[in-house]
């Protein structure tokens, strides 16, 4: 059965930073494309960052040069290094595989931007 157990979250102040984590069981993580999606209050969930087994990475335009994905094959674990955090951040985080060509979703992690 394949589990992603998302951490890191939390309230920051405008500017700060956050380092979300996923940790990934029940999958062969290292040939997996692993990635963040974000979905705010009253909208769609949207995609943040992924990366692909070859380390390939690609991001929104919104976090572009602030935020970095990277991905710990031998700790299964993927992460999300999040920096001059704005309020327009703030969302409920969720880490996604991709297995069979459906995605699988973490429970998610709400991160807060505020001061």
């Amino acid at each position: 059965q394949v589990q992603l157990v998302e951490s890191g979250g939390g309230l920051v102040q405008p500017g700060g930073s956050l380092r979300l984590s996923c940790a990934a069981s029940g999958i062969s993580f290292r040939f997996a494309e692993m990635g963040w999606y974000r979905q705010a209050p009253g909208l769609q969930r949207e995609m943040v960052a992924r990366v692909a087994s070859d380390y390939s990475s690609n991001y929104a335009d919104s976090v572009k040069g602030r935020f970095t994905i990277s991905r710990d094959n031998a700790k299964n674990t993927v992460y999300l290094q999040m920096n001059s955090l704005k309020p327009e951040d703030t969302a409920v985080y969720y880490c996604y595989t991709v297995l069979r060509d459906r995605p699988v979703w973490g429970q998610g992690t709400q991160v807060t931007v505020s001061s």
